[in-house]
């Protein structure tokens, strides 16, 4: 039988772009031709043109993990240390857009997307977090519209990567801790939940890596880090299979200028992947597009 990977990976392996970091995590390309990664542990923010070696963005991330751009092309950053989600703006500061829920500090925001419409959705989970510290007593996703308004999506376990289906109307959300696996909530035209379901189990006898970073395809396939590489799965929730790596990734991103370029954030690495279908386009491409 044909492994259902080849119809999916191109034939060379991942290729080793560059090395040395503690955590890498936060992986997010650039239309100007680079990627954005952060090194979780080491609180550094980088960028890397193809190529060419990683280049420091930012020092002192308080923790930056996951990242994604608002419908302006801005950078948009879950600091885990702070307990907040910021964005840069045009001058380099980072304004903070969330850090309490209700009055109450958020847990360790720890990753996060941009919808079609403007709306940010990351996560919260609050196991990291002292007991005595935490103030909002659940881990969860929430909502920041373009207004600015925030709102729970959902409550969670503990919620880790996420992403959206092509059509937006689906939001997978990768459940890391007790029991791994990958849920679905199906939204509404508002962006809010109407219905959720577990889409994917992931548990495994490998004890290598948990569920984390995600990213979604164009044909709908969900890509997944977790134990033992990136397991992909069919719209339908099938596993597909496992893409090995010589680490084992906690995120990864599409990337290069038809998003075929699969990169992995993993451990001290990050590597790149050529794949045959390109990832689900940012909603801040298309508009750059259509204005170019």
């Amino acid at each position: 039988m044909a492994d259902p990977l080849s119809a999916i990976l191109d034939a060379t392996p991942a290729q080793r772009l560059a090395t040395g970091f503690v955590f890498t995590e936060g992986p997010l390309w650039h239309p100007d031709g680079f990627f954005y990664f952060v090194d979780v542990r080491a609180s550094m923010l980088y960028r890397l043109p193809p190529g060419g070696a990683p280049e420091v963005v930012r020092e002192k991330t308080g923790g930056g993990n996951g990242t994604t751009f608002d419908l302006q092309g801005r950078l948009v950053l879950c600091e885990g240390d702070h307990r907040r989600v910021t964005r840069r703006d045009a001058d380099g500061r980072f304004e903070v857009l969330m850090d309490r829920f209700e009055g109450k500090r958020l847990n360790r925001p720890n990753d996060v997307v941009c919808r079609s419409d403007g709306s940010i959705y990351f996560t919260d989970p609050g196991l990291r977090v002292p007991l005595a510290e935490r103030e909002v007593p659940h881990a969860g996703v929430y909502r920041i519209a373009p207004d600015g308004a925030v709102s729970l999506v959902a409550d969670f376990e503990y919620p880790n990567g996420l992403a959206f289906s092509p059509d937006e109307r689906r939001l997978y959300v990768a459940n890391t801790r007790w029991a791994q696996y990958i849920h679905l909530l199906e939204l509404d035209g508002r962006g809010q939940m109407v219905r959720r379901r577990i889409f994917a189990d992931m548990s495994s006898d490998e004890t290598d890596g948990v569920p984390d970073g995600m990213k979604v395809d164009v044909e709908g396939r969900v890509y997944c880090t977790g134990p033992g590489g990136t397991w992909v799965f069919a719209p339908d929730g099938r596993r597909l299979g496992i893409i090995r790596t010589p680490e084992v990734p906690a995120n990864l991103a599409f990337g290069g200028p038809d998003l075929r370029t699969l990169f992995f954030t993993a451990r001290t690495s990050v590597y790149a992947m050529r794949v045959k279908a390109p990832g689900q386009p940012h909603p801040w491409y298309e508009k750059r597009r259509a204005r170019a």
